[in-house]
């Protein structure tokens, strides 16, 4: 993956060779990201890696090397398997219950369906933001970033519910592009979860008067 710590054009601004570059990087990721995560129980943390490549490429604008990626991806394996397993079973019980009540199977009918499918976005949103705080902490802490992905959460409910918007879009496409393209959507989700996190006010100074400090925006 190349570099976009040099300049980019005389004036300062990005010509459609960066774009194309960058655009063609991010897909590389997703299928990086999608094949690492076949195996599940690898689910975690190739997305912990992949995050952390993307945290690494928004701060200095230089993507990790291979060896890097490679020991933090070993590195984050076992301590990912738990998450893995919890993040398959609370989707496959969301999308049974989901099955379930669009079927009438169950009680409750159109606003038990409404309500659900609301909760399961609020769940994406927040699940995005923790992929996007484990890649702030090198991929591999996840029950520390659970704990600062709810505080934030909790902080700025705004910023949750662009969070919930950028993997409701994903998911989204996911279901109307041809299956072949889902794996280079991955990589631009994660772009674009990492965006979206970027504008959120340091927790510090959520809730002052003064204006808030805001992590560095995707160049």
């Amino acid at each position: 993956m190349a570099s976009r710590a040099e300049p980019i054009d005389v004036d300062g601004r990005r010509n459609w060779r960066d774009v194309a570059r960058d655009a063609a990087d991010l897909a590389l990721l997703g299928i990086l990201l999608t094949l690492a995560a076949a195996p599940l129980f690898t689910a975690a943390a190739a997305a912990g890696t992949a995050s952390a490549a993307v945290h690494d490429w928004t701060r200095t604008g230089s993507w990790p090397s291979a060896r890097a990626t490679a020991r933090r991806f070993a590195r984050s394996v076992l301590p990912g398997v738990p998450v893995s397993l919890l993040a398959f079973t609370a989707l496959g019980l969301l999308a049974a219950d989901l099955v379930a009540l669009a079927a009438g199977r169950v009680p409750g009918g159109p606003p038990a369906l409404a309500v659900t499918g609301l909760v399961a976005a609020a769940l994406a949103g927040y699940a995005g933001l923790v992929v996007v705080e484990a890649g702030c902490n090198g991929g591999g802490r996840w029950r520390v970033a659970a704990r600062s992905s709810a505080r934030a959460c909790l902080d700025a409910p705004a910023h949750w519910l662009a969070l919930t918007g950028v993997t409701a879009v994903a998911g989204l496409l996911a279901v109307l592009v041809t299956p072949v393209a889902v794996p280079i959507l991955a990589g631009y989700t994660v772009a674009a979860l990492h965006a979206v996190a970027a504008r959120r006010p340091a927790p510090a100074d959520v809730g002052s008067r003064e204006p808030a400090a805001v992590r560095p925006e995707l160049p």
